[in-house]
């Protein structure tokens, strides 16, 4: 069974940081684009960032290009979303997913219905 699990969310103050973490278990995480994704309340799923199976393909959605890295470590089968100078507006229940075959990562791509199966998401709280 294909299962995803994230991890390193919290409750941050305005300008900090947190990392995310995506690991897998019942397949080799390395072997498949990954991508993250949000949902605030009320809101619908976005897209966030994708890596590809090398780590040199990465792709962000515009609002947290340049605060937010994504990365691979093979050794660990493990997916990072480095966050920084965090914002209020990012907060939002966080999730990884893995690409579907047949694509790759790129911001056309990051969009919900390519992407599968889900973890079950960690919450990101930004607030003063």
């Amino acid at each position: 069974q294909l299962q995803l699990v994230e991890s390193g969310g919290g409750l941050v103050q305005p300008g900090g940081s947190l990392r995310l973490s995506c690991a897998a278990s019942g397949f080799t995480l390395g072997s498949y684009v990954i991508g993250w994704f949000r949902q605030a309340p009320g809101k619908e799923p976005e897209g966030v960032s994708c890596i590809g199976t090398s780590g040199r393909d990465t792709s962000y959605t515009d609002s947290v290009r340049g605060r937010f890295t994504i990365s691979r470590d093979s050794t660990k089968y493990s997916v990072y979303l480095q966050m920084n100078s965090l914002e209020p507006e990012d907060t939002a229940v966080y999730y990884c997913a893995v690409q579907r075959p047949g694509y790759y990562c790129s911001a056309y791509f990051i969009k919900t219905d390519f992407y599968g199966p889900w973890g079950q998401g960690t919450q990101v709280t930004v607030s003063s």
